[in-house]
């Protein structure tokens, strides 16, 4: 069976989704760690209500970037980490974890990229720009992580409508409820293309 390490920065509802998969049996994997930069998350309380390891690492306690990179690949080395997924993670991943587990991290982003996609858009200002920009559909992407902000390669989308009378956090609620639907579906179709090279 394959580990997974779910990075997350914020409440972690993509993460619980993950976990409710692996559960109920439609995602056959092991979640082998959740790794956050951030102490006193909601994704951390989910994580110790299910029995998952954790780890709070962040680049700001390291005098050297370099160090926070060693620490932070030995630890997905100890969880004999196949795949990660990032779930609402605020931070770039370092390049030389980007090659270590090349084509084996996947991140969830809530626009239908390319659009609204790079530096500044995640969370609500996504949903903010959607709307200033009067789009008419919105939605969510799941693509495997290059070293650019979100342009590697899109592995699935869900669309929404755009409602004339939306707010950025009805519009986010709603391309959220396609996140969690769609998540666990293309980690665990992933996961089998990862078994088959």
């Amino acid at each position: 069976m394959k580990n997974i390490v779910v990075f997350a920065s914020g409440s972690g509802s993509n993460f619980q989704s993950i976990i409710d998969a692996v559960q109920n049996g439609s995602l056959h994997a092991h979640i082998a760690g959740l790794i956050s930069n951030k102490s006193g998350i909601k994704a951390l309380e989910r994580a110790e209500k299910h029995g998952i390891p954790t780890l709070v690492i962040s680049e700001t306690e390291f005098h050297e970037y370099e160090v926070y990179e060693r620490q932070l690949l030995l630890q997905l080395e100890n969880w004999n980490t196949d795949l990660i997924a990032l779930a609402g993670y605020l931070r770039k991943i370092p390049a030389s974890i980007i090659k270590a587990f090349e084509n084996r991290i996947l991140n969830i982003h809530p626009s239908l990229l390319p659009k609204y996609g790079g530096k500044g858009f995640y969370g609500i200002n996504v949903h903010k720009a959607v709307l200033e920009a009067k789009e008419t559909m919105s939605g969510c992407s799941i693509h495997v992580v290059s070293e650019e902000y979100d342009k590697g390669p899109i592995l699935e989308q869900a669309t929404v409508d755009v409602l004339a009378s939306d707010t950025p956090e009805e519009l986010a609620a709603r391309v959220l409820q396609q996140e969690h639907l769609i998540y666990p579906k293309v980690i665990e179709t992933y996961l089998n293309t990862l078994n088959e090279n």
